[in-house]
């Protein structure tokens, strides 16, 4: 059990220094980051325009239903 627990985290260590990070090393602070936090921003109004359209649907087909079955 304990061979194959150092088996699995040596493999698990290999496979994160092969992996690129969303940051340079090198930089300190909130800029290491800059990267990271532009790509969230991208998904959270990607998020949010998303549901924007989902609820102006809805609204529109519930009072297009609604007006039918009046």
């Amino acid at each position: 059990m304990l061979a194959k627990s150092k088996t699995f985290f040596a493999e698990v260590r290999t496979e994160l220094q092969k992996a690129t990070w969303p940051w340079d090393p090198k930089e300190h602070g909130f800029k290491r980051y800059k990267e990271l936090v532009d790509s969230t921003m991208v998904v959270v109004v990607a998020m949010l325009l998303l549901a924007g359209y989902i609820s102006f649907c809805d609204f529109c087909l519930t009072s297009i239903v609604t007006t039918l079955t009046k």
